[in-house]
Formats: C-alpha cells, sequence, structure tokens
C-alpha cells in the first residue's frame, strides 16, 4: 500500500443477539455484522497499533498505521454497540445518517443522533431517503443532499462536512450539488485506498461484509486485496450500467435467493 494511504472501512447495522434488523432481506442481511465480530476487528487493529479516525481527521493523511472507520444509514445500533467499542479503542469515526430514517423502529432517534456526536463521533450525510442518487434530477438531488445537510445541522447544532452515497451511486451531477451544499468530501463505494492525491470528492471505501474472517479483515486495512476486489467490483458496475438500478437489484434479490 503507498505511504500515506488510508483505507476507509464501510459498516452498516451491527446485530445484537435478540434484536431484530431493521431490514430482512438477504441483500441487507450481508452487511450486517454481528457485534462480537465487530468487537474482535476493533481489538486487532488496537492491539497491532492502528489508529481508528473519522473522515475528517483521516484528510491530514497523518503519519503511523490508519484506518478510516464509517457507518452508513443510521443504525440504533451505532450508540447502542459501535460507539461504546470505539470509545473503548480510543477510535473515532464517521457516522452517514439517512435523515428520513430518523425515529424509525430499529433507527437512531433525533435524541440519540444528539447523544452520538455529543460523545465525539463525526456525523455526516447519508440523503434524505436513501434513493439512488443517480436517478434523480435536479430537484431531488437538491432535497436528498442539501435539505438533508441542513436537517442534521439543526439536529446536532454542528456542521455536517461529509456526504456519502446510497448504494455508493454517483456521478458529476451529485458532486456539483454537494459542493454547493457545502461539503467538504463525498464517500463513494469504489474500491480502493485514500491518499492525498485522491479526489475528496471521490474517495473510496470498502464494505465489511458479514463473516469476514479476521485475517481477511488484517489485509483489507493494509489494502493488500484491493486489486482483486475491485476487479470484481468493476464487473458488477458493468452490469449496473448496462441492466440499470433497478433490473439489476432485482437480479441480485433473485440470485441471493438462490
Amino acid at each position: 500500500m503507498p505511504k500515506h494511504s488510508i483505507v476507509f472501512l464501510m459498516y452498516h447495522e451491527l446485530e445484537i443477539p435478540g434484536r431484530r434488523l431493521c431490514q430482512p432481506e438477504l441483500g441487507y442481511a450481508r452487511y450486517v455484522l454481528p457485534e462480537p465480530d465487530f468487537r474482535a476487528q476493533m481489538d486487532h487493529l488496537e492491539m497491532n497499533g492502528w489508529q481508528g479516525l473519522s473522515v475528517g481527521q483521516a484528510l491530514s493523511f497523518p503519519e503511523g498505521r490508519n484506518v478510516t472507520i464509517t457507518f452508513d444509514d443510521g443504525c440504533e445500533t451505532d450508540l447502542l454497540a459501535a460507539a461504546p467499542i470505539l470509545r473503548q479503542s480510543g477510535f473515532n469515526a464517521t457516522f452517514f445518517i439517512t435523515c428520513e430514517r430518523l425515529g424509525k423502529a430499529g433507527y437512531l432517534s433525533p435524541a440519540q443522533l444528539k447523544e452520538l456526536s455529543g460523545q465525539g463521533f463525526e456525523i455526516g450525510c447519508h440523503s434524505m431517503t436513501h434513493p439512488y442518487l443517480t436517478d434523480l434530477d435536479a430537484s431531488g438531488l437538491r432535497h436528498e443532499i442539501s435539505d438533508a445537510k441542513s436537517q442534521l445541522e439543526q439536529i446536532i447544532g454542528q456542521p455536517v462536512d461529509h456526504f456519502s452515497c446510497p448504494g455508493g451511486r454517483c456521478d458529476q451531477r451529485v458532486v456539483t450539488v454537494a459542493r454547493a451544499a457545502g461539503y467538504r468530501t463525498v464517500a463513494t463505494s469504489r474500491i480502493q485506498e485514500n491518499t492525498r492525491s485522491t479526489d475528496v470528492f471521490a474517495l473510496g471505501r470498502v464494505a465489511m461484509l458479514r463473516d469476514i474472517p479476521l485475517s481477511a479483515f488484517a489485509a483489507i486495512c493494509e489494502g493488500r486485496p484491493l486489486s482483486s476486489m475491485r476487479a470484481q467490483s468493476a464487473f458488477r458496475e458493468a452490469a449496473r450500467q448496462i441492466l440499470g438500478n433497478s433490473l439489476y437489484d432485482r437480479l441480485r434479490a433473485t440470485l441471493l435467493h438462490r
């Protein structure tokens, strides 16, 4: 991995025994890590001299072994499970929140979001309603990107500087609206490590999937398997371009159920 490069990890909900997941679909559940697995990953980082950073902290590319920790969607387990584990390890993180899910079953309430922010964690935006942004017109983009930023800032009383794209779908129109809204960065799902030369409006992240072995997690943090992962991702992106988001999702759901 190039010097001063940082892998940005992308998490979603954490599974707590006896607690229902926010969504039951297989396509969603594969992104849900059991709480003990996440704890084991953070313990591994701490014991091996890594530091867990927020997106804002990572932009200075500090010396040492660093990884950026991000969570999408705004699940309640961000506060109930992830935050205590991160604090115990002395790590920070960025939690990207989907505004209209606040207060719904399984998701953070506005008060819980404010508590998470008050603990020192960075709050980012993951859109208003979680659509594929590349399917929207200009008005829809402003609502999902700009209006969502304002709503989150009103809740936490802090600037919201970072945006992550639902489903990783991003194009130049999304970037233009995000810039105009005042965001400092846009995070995608492109599999790459980020360096000082990376476009901050096209930051890469690596999704953490369920049941990932700890050895594979350690390799990802060092950037070792990213080339092969990127090739697989490029194949899926090509399929999305050909089929379109809706048909691609239906086909993916069918294959997962098999």
